[in-house]
């Protein structure tokens, strides 16, 4: 009965599932591993009992987008806000496309473009990256004793930039997402090669910048830009650009926002449910941001943890590291990833595996985290791989 009742394509897929998978060291969601600093929470707190939780919160989050206009120099009235990054997606695939549309992007990447895609019958189409290999097309089987020979021809994962413009010509997407830098290889792809996408494309092109607060790369323009006018995006008008606060620290909160064009911001604002956001989510998110130093320590220190962390795990003879310009670094193992994934857990520390992916297989993703946390799971992830 219920069969015949749910669309089709919700009754084929399986849902996003995120399993609570009990652990002493969470090294597995890309989140901030430090807790807030006391003076922080104590201005929260102070922040938190002002509001009236008996009224509805401001259906704009007018307060929150002044405080994001005045950081990044782009118009409140070119700004939305969202319950995190996947609420955005879904506004901007509903109000763009229609059943059957194509949803374009690179795989491997962030897996809720397909998934809210298929939601609404959209179509989302995949166009492989080229693995980093040597420019090989296709990453070679690699053994125990294969890597130390191995790591020197390990780059990024390029996009391929004649093969997209290709598939946007061939299926003529309405959506186009690019994850810069890309979840889950972790570099940016050729910044040239994307302004030649957005030059090409009739469709929307969403650039979502999730990592942008560790890479420091981004497509926005700068502030007082000619680019920028009385809430144009003059010569990008079909440019989405995406944030979230859940990388810095905030992933509790679900605060995520996007910067366009304001034709594009008052199209999205017809999809977009009223109270989206609430009043909790928006004071606390617009303290944080008017306190950012406080954060950014923090972000600071992640950045220079990646480095000693990739440096490290460069030394282990069947570990491969892939560059990174995230708060992750994406591996490549010799021994069977579930293996690896199963011992780390045993020894208490939760990554991410990607099993038999077909674009990642027995590769691992794993996030920064305190120093503490690093150190112990490069000494367990050593044993790992000295073990027969």
């Amino acid at each position: 009965m219920i069969e015949n009742l749910v669309k089709k394509t919700v009754w084929e897929f399986k849902p996003y599932q995120v399993e609570n998978i009990p652990c002493r060291i969470k090294l597995d969601a890309m989140e901030n591993p430090y807790p807030l600093p006391e003076s922080l929470m104590k201005k929260i707190v102070e922040g938190i009992e002002k509001i009236k939780i008996n009224r509805y919160p401001d259906s704009s989050a007018s307060k929150f987008k002044g405080i994001v206009s005045s950081q990044v120099g782009v118009l409140a009235d070119n700004i939305i806000v969202g319950n995190g990054s996947d609420e955005l997606i879904q506004l901007i695939l509903t109000a763009f496309g229609e059943c059957g549309d194509r949803v374009l992007f690179p795989v491997p990447t962030f897996s809720m473009y397909g998934i809210i895609a298929r939601s609404l019958s959209l179509v989302p189409e995949g166009v492989p990256l080229i693995p980093p290999f040597l420019k090989s097309p296709s990453f070679p089987p690699l053994k125990k004793g294969d890597a130390g020979g191995l790591k020197g021809g390990w780059g990024d994962w390029e996009l391929p930039l004649d093969k997209f413009l290709t598939e946007i010509e061939r299926i003529k997407p309405k959506v186009i997402f690019i994850s810069y830098p890309n979840n889950p290889t972790g570099n940016c792809f050729s910044k040239e090669g994307i302004l030649k996408i957005l030059e090409m494309s009739e469709c929307i092109v969403v650039i979502d910048e999730a990592y942008y607060d560790f890479s420091r790369k981004t497509f926005l323009p700068p502030p007082k830009s000619p680019t920028i006018k009385e809430g144009g995006w003059e010569g990008r008008k079909n440019l989405i650009i995406l944030r979230t606060l859940s990388k810095i620290g905030m992933a509790g909160l679900r605060v995520g926002y996007l910067m366009a064009d304001r034709e594009i911001c008052r199209e999205l604002n017809k999809v977009r449910l009223p109270y989206n956001s609430n009043a909790v989510s928006q004071e606390i998110a617009g303290i944080i941001l008017e306190n950012r130093f406080e954060i950014q320590r923090q972000i600071d220190t992640i950045v220079s943890e990646r480095k000693r962390l990739i440096t490290c795990l460069k030394q282990i003879p069947d570990v491969i590291p892939f560059p990174s310009e995230t708060n992750f670094i994406l591996f490549k193992t010799a021994k069977d990833s579930k293996e690896v994934f199963d011992k780390l857990l045993s020894n208490g520390i939760l990554v991410r595996n990607f099993g038999d992916d077909i674009y990642l297989k027995d590769f691992l993703r794993v996030t920064v985290g305190t120093r503490e946390e690093n150190d112990e799971f490069m000494r367990v992830i050593k044993l790992v791989d000295t073990e027969k």
